[in-house]
């Protein structure tokens, strides 16, 4: 047996079994199964699989806190030191199979259950961030656990990918257990938790991105690492790692050349389609095509609130809505869609729009005549498409209802051809915002296994090292456009993806969101509410009635430092979000202008250095009441008054944004905060 000692606990390890033994918290044990210190998986040029772990060693050598595992052609070393009170982990394996290694599982613990069943609850650096205490209720969602493999599914807990940040904890008793990648060239992970025996498997899978016959190293350490607090502690750990050591482009808001000056303006975005009503719609104008038609709504808005407007276009692809890769020239022609940017530009508002990341239409579903077969037969662009173990090329499983097609790859000289003609067009029209990564949550590109692309055979490091090439280049060719992707960027791309559709609310499905992504990176880049498709709460009680969240979502994105995002239909109402086809139960549009305009009046009259370029901090406990609307789970319980804490310019601050329409007077430290009815007040610290 090893032991070392951690803050609030020990860790203890039998190398000569393969697996940890016993993880102490303040006295409370929290290995609920015993599990295989490591576990990888081998591919044949075929793309047959082989499993191992550390189980089916033939044999150990173990000293100290050192084992070299011996399997049927891998040796593999496992190595663990203790400093300061916290735990690094770290393995190198030697292949001499012949075969590729394509992840490994490491290190491996189970804890006790989740809350839900009387045990903890996990952080999950998932989309914004999550506090999950009910596996079964995850695993009913779209968004449960999955195992990662081609093609890409569109909802993966990856990273880079929908999880932004490499690490998680586990909470409880006011304590907790911090495990991160301290991986700072951010290769490709499966960061996930699900059911295992009794307790849940912290799983962290390293996709290993090496050639036939290749050993591997991680060249960074797992780190465990025991806590006092909440989550907000847990995420301390990891923002001290990450502000040692950040990617080379990022730089804090106030230092960074790269943002134009409306950033600190803070726009309401303001979204709707050109074409149709939602995404399967038939895709005829509607009432805000031509573009103009829209100025009315859109000075009438910016004159109700206040704030600067981005609006923020969907369906306004020439080719056909949500088909990538071409979207330009826009729908009816260059000449009337900038004639529409100049108009806006004159009023001091600004122009976005949607494209659809790395997809290749083969067939739009949308728009019969648009079909790229072709194309793709006379250019060869097979060999620019994501591949299969064993090479094969298989149709994307990403947003099939839009269309039916491949994934592109970025490091092949096809995929990059097809980008670049792609984008040009874009990158030059003058547009001050792209959501140009739709689909490719976080900023990623997809899995590919392809031989014959400058990379190795498997996923790996060498996908992050592509995406950085290529945004770094898209920044150089477009230096006036701000670029975003769906949910909020991962870690590698904060740099490049300065302004992001951050879809918190889906967290609803399973968990409850908490402002995880502005805790760590407030400082260096903001996101936006996001057109907040697939919304963890319902527009509607089962008895008709009609449910407005709208304000309370407003309030989450505006306390944690985001843009406020208005979806709007060609009617000029308000969508509950887009997706939802029920036209009839829609959110009350004059309060929400209404609610909009006071957080405008609370910006500029003090709020504005801590919600543009302030630092989050833990807040002070907040006591206020709650409100109770129907989820897609059931009930969700959420604050009267969303609270967070900032300090800029030597101060610190709380602030209080109230949603409902009732004034609420909150308790904190003592003290009584009186909030009115859908209004915001700051307290000193």
């Amino acid at each position: 047996m090893f032991t070392c000692q951690l803050t609030r606990g020990a860790l203890t390890v039998d190398f000569a079994a393969g697996c940890v033994v016993s993880l102490t918290l303040d006295g409370r044990e929290l290995v609920s199964e015993r599990l295989p210190l490591f576990s990888l998986r081998l591919r044949d040029h075929d793309g047959s699989a082989t499993l191992s772990d550390a189980f089916a060693a033939s044999s150990c050598d173990a000293e100290g806190g050192r084992a070299v595992y011996h399997l049927d052609g891998l040796d593999v070393t496992v190595t663990l030191t203790a400093d300061n009170g916290r735990a690094a982990w770290d393995i190198a394996v030697e292949n001499h199979t012949g075969l590729l290694i394509e992840y490994v599982d490491f290190p491996n613990i189970a804890l006790p259950k989740l809350a839900k069943n009387g045990g903890g609850t996990i952080l999950f650096p998932y989309n914004e961030g999550a506090l999950v205490d009910d596996l079964d209720k995850r695993q009913r969602t779209g968004f449960r656990h999955v195992e990662p493999e081609y093609p890409s599914h569109g909802s993966y807990a990856m990273f880079p990918y929908m999880v932004h940040s490499q690490f998680l904890c586990y909470l409880t008793g006011g304590a907790g257990l911090y495990l991160g990648a301290h991986d700072e060239r951010r290769g490709v992970k499966s960061i996930d938790f699900f059911a295992a025996g009794e307790g849940v498997f912290m799983r962290f899978r390293s996709f290993c991105g090496v050639g036939f016959g290749e050993g591997w190293t991680p060249g960074y350490p797992m780190v465990w690492q025991t806590f006092e607090g909440d989550w907000q502690d847990g995420a301390e750990i990891y923002r001290d790692w990450f502000e040692a050591h950040k990617p080379d482009n990022v730089k804090k808001i106030l230092e960074n050349p790269a943002l134009p000056e409306w950033y600190a303006d803070s726009p309401l975005v303001i979204s709707y389609p050109v074409r149709g009503i939602h995404d399967m719609d038939k895709m005829d104008p509607n009432a805000l095509f031509p573009y103009e038609n829209a100025l009315p709504l859109i000075d009438k808005i910016a004159e109700r609130t206040g704030w600067r407007i981005l609006v923020l276009l969907m369906h306004w692809e020439g080719t056909a809505p949500w088909a990538p890769p071409y979207v330009w020239p826009p729908f009816g022609g260059e000449e009337c869609f900038l004639s529409f940017l100049e108009k806006l530009h004159e009023r001091g508002n600004l122009l976005g729009v949607y494209c659809s990341g790395f997809g290749f239409t083969e067939q739009s579903n949308l728009i019969e005549s648009y079909n790229c077969v072709e194309e793709i037969q006379r250019r060869g662009l097979m060999d620019g498409f994501c591949a299969a173990p064993g090479g094969e090329v298989l149709h994307s499983r990403i947003c099939t209802g839009q269309r039916s097609g491949y994934d592109l790859c970025v490091k092949s000289e096809k995929g990059r051809e097809v980008l670049a003609e792609a984008y040009e067009p874009l990158f030059k029209s003058g547009v001050d915002y792209a959501q140009i990564l739709d689909q490719n949550h976080g900023g990623s590109q997809y899995f590919c296994y392809s031989e014959k692309h400058n990379h190795p055979p498997a996923p790996g490091p060498w996908m992050t090292e592509a995406m950085r090439e290529l945004l770094d280049g898209w920044n150089h060719a477009a230096p006036n456009m701000l670029f975003g992707c769906e949910s909020s960027s991962s870690e590698p791309y904060i740099g490049n993806l300065l302004f992001s559709d951050n879809r918190y609310e889906l967290n609803w499905h399973f968990g409850e969101p908490v402002p995880l992504f502005a805790y760590l990176y407030h400082e260096y880049l903001r996101n936006f509410q996001g057109n907040q498709v697939s919304c963890g709460l319902k527009a509607m009680l089962p008895d008709g009635t009609t449910v407005d969240t709208m304000r309370c979502r407003m309030a989450y994105s505006f306390a944690a430092g985001d843009s406020m995002t208005l979806v709007v239909t060609p009617s000029g109402k308000l969508m509950a979000n887009w997706g939802n086809h029920d036209f009839e139960h829609v959110p009350d549009m004059d309060k929400a202008l209404e609610f909009a305009a006071n957080m405008h009046r609370f910006y500029e009259s003090g709020a504005r250095p801590f919600l543009h370029a302030g630092r989050m901090i833990k807040p002070l406990p907040c006591e206020c009441g709650t409100v109770i609307y129907p989820g897609t789970q059931g009930d969700v319980v959420v604050p009267k008054v969303y609270t967070t804490a900032w300090e800029a310019d030597g101060r610190r601050v709380q602030i209080f944004v109230n949603h409902t329409d009732e004034a609420v007077v909150c308790r904190v430290d003592e003290r009584e905060i009186a909030v009115p009815a859908m209004d915001a007040v700051m307290m000193e610290r």
